[in-house]
This record gives structure tokens, sequence and C-alpha cells, in this order.
């Protein structure tokens, strides 16, 4: 049997396993992750959580400026090497796409540091310099692991990159909310008071203690993330030399092209995918430059007060983005996935995975999106620890209004990458920067009208990705010869998503009368909903035996359950 036919043959399974293995390594960093940043916003403060943002905004930028476009390049090109057995060539591209990880890491890391303060001011957030030096040495880090990664991830092995995951995850929690938890008690136990009134001022020497502590706090916090880099870095580079070895005996065609053909391949395909999502990131940093000038500004929440507004946006947006990391291994499964049967010249098996991965995508993000539009308030009472009930009532709309975006955001992802496995990397880019545009000057207008302010941030992300993800699919219609059915995927869960939402409405409103605890009401309306709409996906025949193969012993479930 050839590999053509054995990759082939294995695809599916490839393919729904990938997904599978990044899907659990997803839900263990998600769950490790609420252990950190749900108790981390109470020990830095709305103020401090904010700092922390910050500086993981600008950090954000430099990431997919250096590691966004090269691991889909990575991936797409070690997986068409893999399907025509050119191992050597393979090394060649782990070679060429090292290299350029460590120049970009290098430069990032050390622009960060040197200009920490200037990023603070340029921010809005001076109190915010010490998280972002503590933070600069991870940009090195990242890179060197998003290389690792592609080299795993284009030959269809997720395992070492999900490890690496989890790695990260926990060196974060133990080391990020341990130093930073230490360090309040011991500003406390030498006299900081940590709960003010809200109308003291800002130079009052009480206000600037416990701001100066939250600051130090921040930066303690994200140095975990730093270290947990470090730590995953090391472990992929040891896989990564082991899995090496065995690549000799899987050659079949030793044809290896030169460095300068291989990095222009690379960068021919990387530099328009970081463009869009660099572009997006440097257009959502700007606008959070943008809005913090509104609130500070027009809208006239002066001095910490905007600091808190922001802080508490950033806590919807951490949930916000909870469902929304569970469809991005559907996309980094499906890249590859999609480009071994175009190698294949499987137009249709490829269109089969696309669909595959939209309906999967449904299945999880539609119900996130209707639950936390209707169970906003106790989820934000309960998770973000808001007992003023101003902080509770901003913190409930900025989340429902959110709420709307996670299944846009989502379907962005799939179509992202479905555009991205067929060649059409500048598609994305064009479609991410119009929508990101026009997130900037809602939010200009919006957040500046002080009966609007913080309120008008969520609106500009939801229409941002709205816009995103009408032009993704006009072009996926326009582009490809027989394009994938991704609409007729999307209407059976959103149908159990909204009956389901109507079901946890009435068990929160019915619970509403007869208790006012917030984990009452939080977990008592996700039971209902959860056993709602696991009947509905039944009823309605919304999972396929092909979902089914994603979970543990999916065959058995599937038989169990009668799924054709």
């Amino acid at each position: 049997m050839t590999a053509l036919q054995k990759a082939n043959k294995n695809n599916k399974q490839t393919f729904l396993g990938g997904a599978a293995v990044l899907a659990l390594a997803t839900a263990v960093v998600k769950i490790i992750g609420a252990f950190y940043k749900i108790p981390l916003n109470r020990v830095l403060g709305a103020d401090g959580f904010g700092y922390f943002n910050t500086a993981y905004d600008i950090y954000s930028v430099l990431l997919m400026i250096s590691t966004t476009g090269l691991p889909v390049a990575m991936s797409r090109m070690i997986s068409e090497a893999k399907t025509l057995g050119q191992s050597n060539q393979i090394r060649q591209i782990y070679r060429v796409s090292r290299a350029v990880f460590l120049t970009l890491g290098m430069a990032g890391a050390g622009g960060m540091a040197l200009l920490c303060r200037w990023l603070a001011n340029l921010m809005s957030s001076q109190q915010s310099w010490f998280a972002i030096l503590c933070l600069s040495p991870a940009v090195l880090f990242i890179g060197i692991i998003s290389a690792e990664r592609g080299f795993f991830q284009g030959q269809s092995n997720m395992v070492p990159t999900s490890v690496s995951q989890v790695m990260e995850a926990v060196c974060k929690l133990v080391v990020g909310l341990g130093l930073a938890g230490v360090f309040m008690l011991i500003q406390v136990k030498n006299g900081l008071q940590t709960e003010l009134p809200k109308e003291i001022a800002d130079s009052d020497p009480l206000k600037i203690a416990l701001t100066s502590a939250h600051s130090k706090a921040a930066g303690l916090a994200i140095l975990g993330v730093t270290i947990g880099t470090v730590i995953a870095s090391v472990y992929l580079i040891y896989r990564r030399r082991k899995a090496a070895a065995a690549l000799e005996e899987e050659c079949l065609d030793p044809t290896v092209r030169s460095a300068r053909s291989t990095v222009k391949t690379l960068l021919s395909i990387a530099v328009p995918i970081t463009l869009g999502a660099a572009g997006l990131q440097i257009i959502t940093t700007v606008d959070a430059a943008v809005y913090m000038a509104q609130l500070k500004g027009p809208a006239g929440f002066a001095g910490n007060a905007g600091d808190d507004l922001k802080g508490i946006y950033n806590f919807a947006q951490t949930i916000f983005n909870m469902p929304c990391a569970f469809i991005a291994p559907l996309t980094v499964s499906a890249i590859p996935a999609i480009t071994e049967q175009l190698t294949l010249r499987r137009h249709r098996r490829a269109n089969t995975i696309a669909e595959s991965a939209t309906r999967v995508m449904a299945l999880i993000a539609m119900p996130c999106s209707v639950g936390l539009a209707v169970l906003a308030r106790p989820v934000m009472g309960l998770l973000g620890g808001y007992t003023d009930q101003g902080y509770l009532g901003t913190a409930t709309v900025l989340m429902r209004i959110l709420a709307f975006c996670v299944f846009f955001n989502s379907f962005v992802l799939v179509m992202n990458a479905i555009l991205q496995a067929h060649g059409y990397v500048y598609l994305p880019v064009i479609n991410m920067i119009i929508g990101g545009v026009a997130k900037v000057i809602i939010n200009f207008v919006l957040v500046g009208n002080p009966k609007i302010n913080i309120v008008g941030v969520p609106v500009g992300t939801v229409v941002c990705y709205m816009v995103i993800a009408m032009l993704d699919l006009f072009a996926i219609q326009r582009v490809l010869r027989e394009p994938p059915k991704l609409m007729v995927n999307v209407i059976k869960p959103a149908l159990a998503s909204l009956l389901m939402g109507v079901a946890a409405a009435l068990v929160q409103f019915l619970l509403g009368k007869l208790t006012g605890s917030m984990l009452l009401l939080t977990f008592g309306p996700i039971l209902a909903a959860v056993a709602v709409y696991l009947l509905l996906i039944l009823k309605l025949k919304v999972i396929t035996r092909e979902d089914c193969s994603l979970l543990p012993k999916g065959e058995k479930i599937a038989r169990l359950l009668r799924i054709e």
C-alpha cells in the first residue's frame, strides 16, 4: 500500500482523533484556567486585572505577528510532504521555520522589554508596565513552542501539542496565582487596606498604595505564563528529537527543496495569514486604547473608574473566550486533513471534512452562546465575585452582548481554516481587517457617549465578527468550485439551542422565586439546559455517527443511541 493510499484510508480517523485529543486538552486547560483567572480577578482587584490584561493585549499582538501564520503554513506544507512520503523535506521545513520563529521571537521579546513603560503609557494604563516586562520573555519561547507544534501538527500528531498546553496551564496556575496570592497576603499583613470606599480619591495615599500593590501582583501573576512557556519548550524539543529519528524509516521520496525555495513557499502562505491576524489584533489593541481614551475623556470615567470598567469587560471577555477555545482544535486538525485530501485530489472528501467541522462547531458554539445570554447575571455574579450591584449590572449587560458573538467568532474560525486549507490565504486577511475597522469606528462613537460608555465595546465586537462571518461565507461560495454546505449544518443546532435557552430561562425564573444564591441560579438552569439540549439533538438527529466518533468509544455510543 502506498503512502497516498494509507493517507486516504486513515484520514477520517486522523482528523476526528486529532480534534478529540486537542479538545480534551482544551477542556483541561480551561478548567485550570478557571482556577487561575477567576480567583485572580479577586486577588488583583478590578484595576489589577485590567493591568494584567493590558500586558496580555500587547503580548497578543506580538504573538500574532510571530506565530499565527507560520504554524498554519508549516502544517499545510508538512501535511503535503507527509502525504507524498518526503521525510527529508519535512525536516527542511522545520529547520527553515525554526529560524524564522527565533528571529521574530527575539525581536519581539527585546522590544516588549525595552519599551514596557512606553507601551503602558500608550495603552493609558501606566501601572501595567511591570506586567508587560514580566511577560516579555514569553514572546521568544512561544516562538520555539510554535515551531515544535507545527512539526507535529502537520503530521496530524496532536498529542505533544496537547500535553504542552496542559503543562503551560498548570505552571501558570501554580506559579502565577501562587506568586500573586502570596505577595498580596504579605502586603495585607504589612498593613495594606484592600477594601476602600468607591468615592476615595486616586491621590489618597491608601489608594496609591493599593494600586501599586495590584500592579506588582499583576506582574507576578503573569510571570507564571512566561515560566510555563519555558517548560513547554523543553518538553516539545525533547519529543521532536525522538520523533525526527523515525522519519528516516518512512522516507519514500528523498526529494528536498532548497532552503530558499522552502522559505519562499512558507512565507507566501504565512505572511498573508499573519498580516490578517496581526492586523486584527493591532486593530484590537488600538481599539482598546481608543475606548479607554473615550472612557476617561468624553464619557467622564477618569482615573481608576475607567480602569475598573475595563477590568470588568476583560473578565467578561475571559468567560466569552472559554467556549470559543474549543473550536480551535477543529481548525488545527482540519487544516492538515483538508490539505491532505486536496493533495490526493479528493475534493468531495475535503468538503466532507469541512462540513463535519462546521457541524461540530455549531453543536458546541450555539448552546454556549444562548446559555451565556440567558444566564449572564448569575454566571458573572458567581465567577466574577461582583457583590456591588452596579458592577454586577454592568458585567451582566456586557456578558449578554458578548454571548451573541460566541457563535459568530466560532464560525469565522472554521471558515478561515477552510479558506486557508484551500490556499485562499488573502481573503480572510481582507475580511478580518474590514471587520476590525468597523469595530474601532463603532466603539469610538458609542463609548464616548456617557449613557453607553463601556457597553459600546461588546457591541462593536459583535458587529465585527458578524461582518467577518458574512464576508467569509460569501468568499467560500464564490471562490470554491464545489463549496461545502455550511449553513445547512447550523440550522438544527440553532433550533435545539433556542429551545434549550427557553428551558434554562424558565428554570432560572422559578429558582429566582425561591433563592438568591448565584450558585443555584447558575447550575440549576445549566443542568436543565444540558438535559433538554441532549434530548433535542437526538430527536432532531443533529448528531451523526461521524460526530460520535470524536468521543471516546464513539462507535459504541452511536450504536447505543441508535445514531445513523
